[in-house]
């Protein structure tokens, strides 16, 4: 590998608008502001909910059930 052409590979901070902050590492050399983090995205939390708009997802699974 050749000398100097690597980006610098540094800790930094990335806070999250819930108020969560951790460190990791990076080439970007600067803080991170995020707005989703795994301590508050619905998936990661299990608050995750289904959003059905006019009932489609029902109609979906009428139009293609097996049964």
């Amino acid at each position: 590998m050749k000398p100097e052409i690597h980006p610098q590979y540094k800790t930094i901070s990335v806070n999250c608008s819930c108020g969560n902050i951790f460190e990791t590492k990076s080439t970007t050399c600067k803080n991170l502001n995020i707005e989703v983090c795994a301590a508050c995205h619905p998936f990661y939390t299990g608050k995750q909910r289904l959003v059905d708009t006019a009932g489609r997802v029902d109609k979906f699974r009428r139009k293609y059930s097996r049964g």
